[in-house]
């Protein structure tokens, strides 16, 4: 793995488990095992280091959530239950103690950083984007419980899924994330999962 690559997933990680504010440039240095001017080689500051840890972990969720989940050929019930439990199995891998990476940053950065909000927002509306698009899917095979428009209904189950995760995060326990998810199948008229 090339240097910059290994510096950025080791920011990200920090990030993810401190928050961006409690990381130093310090602590991404020690735990990449750089120093100053190896860091300063590739990034001319923490902000610009932050960004860049965005956009890696934007492309690795576009990849698991948008292409192997919601932009598939399978049938719609089948994309959103794939992202349910693809949301769960991540979160169930750092034992639901880290929350959402770009949850946590939206809630530290969106007040204080424009460059940083437009950034995780981007994250969000990709997001209700492609969730609205398989429920217009679903529109066309089944009568759904809730006569939502659908840009309107997928904004609110990606807040609800959030909110999920931040309960997640301060109960240390996966199943606000998973009771959140099998409310999103009884709001779709999907089957829900027991366990």
């Amino acid at each position: 793995m090339n240097k910059k690559i290994f510096i950025i997933k080791t920011a990200a990680e920090l990030i993810h488990t401190n928050g961006y504010n409690m990381t130093s440039v310090s602590d991404i240095m020690q735990a990449a095992q750089i120093g100053k001017g190896q860091f300063y080689y590739y990034f001319e500051s923490k902000q610009e280091l932050g960004l860049t840890v965005i956009d890696y972990c934007f492309k690795k969720w576009q990849n698991r959530v948008i292409k192997e989940n919601l932009a598939t050929a399978a049938p719609p019930e089948e994309k959103i239950d794939k992202m349910l439990l693809c949301a769960i199995d991540i979160h169930q891998k750092n034992a639901g103690k880290c929350g959402c990476f770009f949850g946590n940053l939206a809630i530290e950065l969106s007040g204080h950083n424009e460059l940083f909000r437009e950034k995780i927002y981007q994250m969000f509306a990709e997001w209700t984007k492609y969730l609205t698009i398989v429920i217009d899917e679903l529109r066309q095979n089944t009568a759904l419980p809730i006569p939502i428009q659908s840009d309107i209904l997928a904004q609110s189950i990606v807040a609800m899924l959030e909110g999920g995760i931040m309960l997640m995060k301060n109960k240390q326990d996966i199943t606000p994330l998973i009771n959140a998810a099998n409310m999103v199948r009884k709001m779709l008229g999907i089957k829900e999962r027991t366990a």
